[in-house]
């Protein structure tokens, strides 16, 4: 019986396998991006839902009763659980609950009750990923060939992923958001100057901005509407724009507030403050774009000199070694026959 014979391969690997098995990935790639470009969702009816449950807060601590104000607020029966075993476990402290409660509100995560997640998660996680650094590098000994100062180092780093992982994390969460807060904040007190010199009041000025930049920056039109909510219901509306600064890891917003405080207090002009704002926070955009631009020309180096230069220096001295290399060797076309 005669031997199928092999197709061709390219460094060991069978071509037509390869080929199979990238078209099989590149066909379900296609398949998964239409499938995330149908069911893709409004991300304003989040946003509309959690500036309604904030609404409904505020109004309900207004209208009713203490006992009715408890009955009346969302619990969540899982951080419940997770707070109860942490309290049993003595490992709740009230400065760090604060910390990681600030931290999900500049990240936009509204529910305070994650708090308890994120300290349960730094409890759960290293032992998790300990446990399995353990198995496999000591049980199974999948590294045979690792010193055991390698092996010991590898099982601190997973331990160390595993207690870090959520604070950086929620880090990313927060740094994310507040750089798209950043980059539309000039924009923002230029509507708000319009508003303010048209006549509008300061709750509805921060309404008719969150309408406006809501689709272009999501993120500074839900704190805007945040601010605006509680500027209706809040009996000091002090404590709305200090909320505003707990909300936002950003200077820039702190000045924002600083001047709406300050404006609110001695009765200065919003409109004159605001376009004094917008200007310097727009040079300071232009400033680090201009910084980024100057930085460029060092970061290129290393890809120039790695990537570019190698493939500019045989396509140009390619031929022409080709060209040596044959007349040396005496096989170039006049000594031919």
């Amino acid at each position: 019986m005669l031997e199928q014979p092999a197709g061709p391969t390219l460094l060991g690997f069978d071509v037509t396998y390869v080929g199979t098995l990238l078209t099989i990935v590149a066909a379900a790639a296609v398949l998964f991006a239409i499938y995330t470009a149908i069911t893709i969702r409004d991300p304003m009816q989040k946003r509309v839902k959690a500036l309604n449950a904030r609404r409904e807060h505020l109004k309900a601590g207004i209208i009713t009763t203490a006992r009715k104000r408890q009955s009346l607020i969302r619990r969540n029966d899982t951080t419940d659980k997770m707070g109860a075993f942490l309290g049993k476990a003595r490992m709740l402290q009230d400065s760090q609950i604060k910390t990681i409660q600030q931290k999900l509100a500049q990240a936009g995560i509204r529910n305070k009750e994650w708090a308890v997640a994120v300290v349960l998660a730094r409890l759960v996680a290293p032992i998790v990923l300990g446990g399995f650094a353990a198995l496999v590098i000591y049980g199974i000994d999948y590294f045979p060939q690792w010193s055991d100062f390698k092996k010991f180092m590898a099982f601190a780093a997973m331990v160390l992923a595993g207690y870090k992982g959520p604070d950086i994390y929620i880090q990313n969460l927060v740094s994310k958001r507040t750089d798209a807060i950043r980059k539309g904040l000039p924009d923002a007190l230029d509507l708000l100057v319009i508003c303010a010199e048209a006549g509008l009041t300061v709750d509805a000025a921060f309404e008719r901005v969150s309408r406006e930049l809501g689709r272009a920056y999501p993120e500074l039109g839900d704190e805007f509407s945040m601010t605006s909510i509680e500027l209706s219901f809040l009996t000091e509306r002090r404590a709305a724009f200090e909320n505003l600064a707990y909300r936002v890891n950003l200077d820039a917003v702190k000045g924002v507030v600083t001047t709406m405080v300050q404006t609110e207090r001695y009765g200065t002009p919003l409109a004159s403050a605001l376009r004094v704002l917008s200007a310097e926070f727009r040079n300071e955009r232009m400033m680090r774009a201009e910084e980024k631009a100057a930085r460029l020309p060092a970061i290129m180096t290393v890809p120039l000199i790695l990537f570019i230069l190698p493939t500019l220096f045989v396509v140009i001295l390619g031929p022409a070694a080709c060209s040596i290399g044959d007349a040396f060797s005496g096989t170039g076309p006049g000594k031919a026959g």
